[in-house]
């Protein structure tokens, strides 16, 4: 099974480890990074790069398409080699997903369009600008189709997913190989449960807000 997951610069970290952390693990997967050309690409603190195995071009198909979101995601909106590219290798996968704003560039691509999806919290609204339903939950499902909100979401989502291709059993079994058994020293993990000073302060100069 080839997972192949697109890097862009100023991509969010997690949003790329923490899916390839447990998709990496189906059997007889062969994981590969892209980017527009091959190389380090870096993540939008600028301290970690990850590199990408091969370009877009070289890579024409998948089994499964991972896009990640992060403040590079702006620059993805608009025609181009990445749409082109999400499209081509779309048509032949047996799954598309994303994480965080990365459902953005997959709407924007022209793929979500009609379709269910989620995204950050902060970047909800622009899913129907590009004729998307957005859903306020933490990993949405429609068809091969599958999104996870903001950064950790992803591991949910990959987790699921490993679920609907390999068994319960198996999804179980890497959850508990990596511990995933967050619980959080505060409750402050969605804009619901978090003070209103603390989604402010967020929403004020991030890059989620942007």
């Amino acid at each position: 099974m080839r997972i192949v997951i697109m890097l862009f610069d100023r991509f969010t970290g997690l949003d790329v480890v923490g899916p390839y952390e447990v998709l990496s693990r189906l059997p007889g997967a062969e994981t590969v990074l892209v980017a527009e050309r091959p190389g380090p690409v870096r993540t939008d603190t600028g301290a970690l790069g990850l590199v990408a195995d091969a370009s877009l071009a070289e890579v024409g198909a998948a089994d499964a398409v991972v896009v990640p979101g992060g403040p590079g995601q702006a620059a993805l909106m608009g025609p181009g080699p990445v749409h082109e590219w999400l499209r081509e290798v779309d048509s032949g996968s047996s799954w598309t997903v994303s994480v965080c704003t990365g459902s953005l560039v997959l709407a924007a691509a022209g793929l979500l369009r009609g379709r269910r999806a989620t995204t950050h919290w902060a970047a909800m609204g622009q899913l129907a600008e590009h004729g998307v339903v957005p859903v306020r939950e933490r990993v949405v499902e429609d068809g091969k189709y599958v999104s996870a909100a903001g950064v950790s979401a992803g591991i949910d989502m990959a987790l699921g997913l490993a679920g609907r291709i390999e068994g319960d059993l198996f999804a179980q079994t890497v959850q508990l190989g990596i511990e995933y058994d967050p619980r959080p020293p505060y409750s402050a993990g969605s804009p619901d449960s978090a003070p209103p000073e603390v989604v402010a302060a967020l929403l004020e100069g991030s890059r989620f807000g942007e």
